[in-house]
Formats: structure tokens, sequence, C-alpha cells
């Protein structure tokens, strides 16, 4: 009996593969929890009981962290590894020549060669994380903050932009693996497939690091929107439930994309995007509202007017042809009823009208007075319910403005009249249809082959970017994939002049079938055979520069281009020792470009020997000297530029403190190697 009401406390949603056994009571887990003599392990054991003694909601086994291959760094002493033999880690306790002793987790130690290794680092170790520009493409006005495309670990680039951009994010779009059992991502080095017993909680704890951080980097204003198929929606929606709250969910957005005609009993063409506010109150508060452009708007108000305006004040002829011209609209889906139903011009005017307005009072109990039929002088016939505006006068003043439709004579009720200009957006509706089969296709148009499996829709993405965020916002998407947020993103702010800056992140990840390839052929992870069929160098980069520029990888002409600011850049790992000393700025200054704003030129030092670097189109300017803080200030009060952050380089608080008080307000000042050192010099824990 015990044993059952302990499972009844139990209940929630469990991964496949987690918890096998009976749970031991609390009583009795602390008795045991007390025999642990380290005290260190004995509060992680107590923490993670807690964690997952929970009476309702998701439960699911953490793993351990993850790890990542870092094939550029060196391999050194108390660092992590990994066995290229068989995936495992192990830390360096001793290099002699090409010889290694290595540890496992367990502290088995073994014997290995050097070059049977690669550099790692798992989640939890300390990274001093810093960026390289690779590549960059200018087409846009230079005031505007340029697009950033990161290739790294997403964990640890979120972690960066804790530093850069700590609630600074406007919305959040993510489309994860989807952890359909077909080897599409990676844990700890290697691929995930259906017959791993534990593969929904890796995804899990996969999920759970990185939607954690990434609360952290959006504004109380933001958003986050995850896309998700079958497999692992309904744990996502508990999971997202946990990190942002139950009370900031707004919706679960379901996108059909096509009926599945080989699909034995349902065809499940859906996928969902699950939608939820850093604060949903605070949403309220500002009063932000979602709302869209009706399908066919703009087309319909501009044949409204040409219309009206060739047949010279003629309503009757002129609404004949309106009529016409709308249902040729519908029967080719070019509008909705949302717009159809303004089925009538305005006699003065011209404008599109619809006349179905309800003027009686809902469920009775309104206005009881006479309205008078404005040809034949007499009353026209009254409501049940009573007239909608309890005072005479406010229906007087409706009838003026030409806002009420009276029929041929006084039998029948007025009903209200609607103008299309005025009312030209609507609330979007959860589900949504939209063939995703033509986006191959788009790509294959840029490649000339296919490089990426279904990738999404920049016009889905354009729609709810354009719904869910101001035309200045800022847009992350940490896992970039083939780069269809940044598309979306670059396209949208061509088409209604917005300053939105899409940061995107992707790693250089290859498909298990290339992969394979390519390691049976002798190329392993960091060689320049292997790197170029990553997505980062074969999809995404070129991609988004053909996109921008016009002009594809092959130099043959593919667009006009688009304008839009872009900088490639690589997420490197610094030493820390060599940013003690003041000898890692290049891969630093990037870094910081991007926390002033990423607008112009990132801003490099050009000599030891030099005090100041600063350039009028960039929003970043550096102060190597800090006692020539008073010289750098006359000269940006005094010549046009863009600065908006000035960072000093001093390892002395006071200093920077000092050198600060000769800006003004309107400029940020920051001490940099301090506050970069202590952002990333704790130990980033998995908790």
């Amino acid at each position: 009996m015990s044993k059952i009401l302990l499972i009844d406390m139990r209940l929630g949603v469990r991964a496949r593969g987690d918890f096998q056994g009976v749970f031991m009571s609390k009583s009795m887990f602390e008795v045991y929890l007390n025999e642990v003599t380290d005290e260190a392990l004995r509060a992680k054991l107590k923490a993670e009981f807690e964690r997952t003694t929970k009476k309702f909601g998701l439960v699911f086994e953490r793993h351990s962290p993850e790890g990542i291959r870092m094939p550029q760094s060196p391999v050194r002493r108390g660092r992590t590894v990994i066995r290229e033999a068989d995936g495992t880690f192990h830390k360096v306790r001793a290099i002699s020549g090409d010889s290694l002793t290595l540890a496992d987790e367990h502290g088995n130690v073994i014997e290995e060669k050097l070059s049977n290794v690669t550099a790692a680092r798992q989640f939890g170790e300390v990274v001093f994380p810093g960026l390289k520009t690779v590549g960059s493409v200018r087409t846009g006005n230079p005031e505007d903050p340029a697009h950033v495309v990161i290739n790294g670990e997403n964990f640890h680039a979120l972690e960066m932009l804790g530093y850069t951009h700590p609630e600074s994010v406007d919305l959040i779009y993510i489309d994860p693996p989807y952890n359909t059992g077909n080897k599409t991502w990676q844990y700890n080095d290697h691929y995930v497939g259906e017959q791993d017993s534990f593969r929904h909680s890796k995804w899990l704890s996969f999920m759970e690091r990185r939607l954690t951080l990434a609360k952290k980097l959006l504004k109380p204003t933001g958003v986050i929107i995850v896309a998700i198929g079958d497999d692992e929606h309904h744990r996502l929606r508990i999971l997202m439930d946990e990190i942002f709250g139950e009370a900031n969910f707004i919706s679960d957005v379901v996108w059909q994309g096509g009926r599945k005609n080989d699909s034995r009993y349902i065809s499940n063409g859906a996928d969902y995007m699950l939608v939820y506010a850093k604060s949903e109150p605070t949403l309220n508060e500002v009063g932000v509202r979602w709302r869209e452009k009706k399908v066919g708007v703009d087309e319909a108000l501009a044949k409204a007017e040409e219309i009206w305006g060739r047949h010279n004040g003629d309503t009757e002829s002129a609404n004949a042809e309106w009529k016409v011209w709308l249902k040729g609209q519908k029967n080719v889906g070019a509008s909705t009823d949302a717009v159809n139903r303004y089925d009538r011009l305005e006699p003065l005017t011209g404008r599109p009208i619809h006349t179905y307005g309800d003027l009686t009072w809902p469920g009775g109990g309104g206005g009881d007075y006479e309205v008078l039929h404005p040809i034949t002088q007499k009353p026209v016939k009254k409501p049940v319910r009573g007239w909608l505006y309890k005072d005479p006068s406010r229906m007087q003043e409706e009838i003026e403005k030409g806002r009420v439709f009276f029929g041929s004579d006084e039998s029948m009720i007025p009903r209200g009249i609607r103008f299309l200009d005025e009312l030209d957006s609507q609330v979007v509706m959860s589900v949504f249809s939209y063939d995703r089969k033509a986006t191959n296709g788009y790509l294959r148009e840029i490649f000339g082959e296919k490089r990426f499996p279904n990738p999404k829709d920049f016009n889905v993405l354009m729609r709810w970017i354009r719904l869910a965020a101001p035309k200045d916002a800022v847009i992350l998407d940490f896992f970039g994939g083939s780069g269809t947020t940044a598309e979306a993103v670059i396209r949208l702010n061509t088409e209604d002049h917005g300053t939105r800056q899409c940061i995107l992140v992707t790693n250089n990840e290859l498909s298990a079938k290339d992969d394979a390839a390519l390691r049976k052929a002798g190329h392993q992870p960091g060689s320049t055979e292997y790197e170029a069929k990553g997505v980062f160098h074969n999809v995404t980069k070129p991609r988004i520069e053909t996109v921008v520029t016009g002009v594809r990888q092959d130099g043959s002409a593919y667009s006009d281009g688009l304008p839009a600011n872009v900088e490639f850049l690589d997420l490197a790992y610094l030493e820390e020792g060599r940013v003690h000393a003041g000898l890692e700025y290049e891969r630093l200054a990037p870094l910081f470009w991007l926390k002033a704003g990423a607008v112009g030129p990132v801003v490099q030092r050009t000599a030891d020997s030099v005090d100041y670097e600063w350039n009028e189109q960039s929003s970043m300017a550096v102060l190597f000297n800090a006692g020539k803080a008073a010289e750098l200030a006359e000269l940006l009060a005094t010549k046009p530029n863009q600065v908006k952050h000035v960072f000093i380089i001093t390892a002395s608080s006071e200093q920077g403190d000092l050198a600060g008080e000769a800006f003004g307000d309107e400029i940020t000042v920051e001490p940099i190697y301090g506050s970069y050192l202590d952002a990333f010099q704790i130990n980033r824990s998995d908790s």
C-alpha cells in the first residue's frame, strides 16, 4: 500500500527510460543521505532529489552535461579531451611528448596518444568566449545595426549573450531538433537515435539548459516562440510551463503544412509553435495587442478607389463592378470574408463599407426612442431589445457621421456601417495552413543543389515576427539552421523600413551521413574538408550572402539583393591568462561591438602605442589609456559619430570610474577586462 501511495504522489509526465525502479520515501532517503560524507556530493544529491520529487508536472532524468569538440584548441594538462576511439570524455593528467595520461569521470587512468584525442569542453567547465570575424556583407544603411551570424555551440553562445544582451531581446524564435529518432541531433558528440531508451530525457535536459539561459535574455515584454513536432510537443509544453510559467502561456499555434495521403490513419502534417511571454502581465500593462492586416486589404482599397474614380459618382454602376471584382478575388483565394464583407462603396466617398453592424442592445433593455428615416421622415421600426445607444443624441451623432445604414423605407431596422480602411487589421487565428513543400525548392534555387532538408519558410516567419516584435526589435534564433530567421528579418526590414536586428546562432554540424563518409575518407572534425561540409559554411553563410548581395557562390546572378549589414563570426575560446595579460583584444573587440549595438565596423587596435580607437560610423570606441579619457570625450562631443558605448582597457576599477566621469550621460562607459572576467570566471553550473 505504501508503494501505491508513493507512486500516486509522483504523478507526472515521464520521459521514456527514466526512473526505473521504486522510489524510496523521503524519510528513508534522508537517512541514506546522511551516510554520504562528502558535503558537496550530499548537497547535490539533496538538490536533485528535491527537484524530481514533485506531485505533478514533468519528471525526467537530468543527464550529465553535454560536451563539444574544440579541434582548434590545444590539448593542455588539466583540460578535457575526447578520445576519438570511443567518444568518451577524459581529463588530461599529464603530457609527455606525444603521450598523455588521461582519467575518466570515475578516476580510471589510461595512457593515450596525443594524435588520438581532441580538445573539448563539458558544460559546467569555465569558458572565456570571444568572437572572430570570418566575413561580412554591407549593403544597408551604415547607421542600422548589423545582423550577426555566429558559428558555435549555442549553449556557450547563450552564456556569452547573457553578458552582451541581458534582458535585451524582444523576440526569440527557435526551431530546435524535433527528436524524431532519425539521428538529426547529437548529445555528447553522439547522434541520438530511435533505439536510445533515454532519448526523450536527453532531449529535455538539452532543451532545459538552453531555455533557462534564453529566458534571462528576454526583455520584460519579450516573447519566445518554439517550433516543435509531434514527438516532443507535449513534453516541451510542460517544460516551458515550468521555465516560463503557466500564466505566461500565450498560444499553441498549429501550422498545417500539407496533406500526407500515404498515412495509414490520419494525415499528421501539422507542426506547432509554442508561444510564451516573459511576463504576460507586463505585455498587457503596456497595451500590447497583436494584429495583422487582413489578406487582400491593400489591393481592395486601391481597386475601390480606381472603380469609384472611373464611374464619376454613379454609385449603382460602381457597386456592381465592385461586387464582381470581390467575387473574383475570393474565387482565387486573394482575399477572405474579412475583406469581402465590405461589399458596398460609400455613396459620398467611394470607400468600401459593410452594412451589417448590430445597433441593438445585447440582451435587451436598450434605448427606447424614435429614429426618423432620412427620406420618409417616419419613425423606423424599433428593435425589440432596444437601441445600442441609450442616449438618442449619441444615435443622432452616428447618423450625422454617416455610420448608420437605412433601408429604402422605415420598415427596416437600421444597421451600423463599418469602413474597411478603419478596420483593416484582425487578430490572428491559432491554426493556419501554409504549404511547406516550396521551401526545399527555394534553397535549391540558391545553391543549385539540395544542401539542407526541410527549411522553414521565411514568409511564415515574417508573419510572426511582424506580429510579435516591434520594428526596432532584437530577434534571437539560437538554433539557426539554414538561416531562415535571418532572411525573414532582412526581408521584413526591406518591406517596412524597420531596423530589426537578428542574432543567429548555428553550429557547423554535419548530417550523420556526411559525418560518416568524411571520417571514412580520413577527414576528421577540424580539417578543412570536414568543416567545409558543415551547416554554417555550406548552408547558412552562403545563403545569407547570396540573398543580401544577389550573387551566388559561383558568381552567377541570383537577384537584385537586399539592403542589409551582416557580420559572420566564429565563437572563440580564450585563455584566461592571455585575457589578463591583455593579449586577446582582437577576439574580444567583436564581443564588445556586439554589446554596444553592432552598428558600423568593429573597432580594432591599430598599434600598441595608441591611446584610443574610434570610428565615426561605429557604435563603440575603446580607451586604451585611461589618462586620455578627457581627450577622447572631447573628440566625441565635437565630431559627428555613432558612438554610444566606450570601453576602457584597465584592470583598475578606480581608474575606470575616474575615466568614465569625462563622458556624458548619453554614452555608456565600461571598464571591459574587469567586467568580462567577472562575468565568465565563475563555473557555469548545470543547475
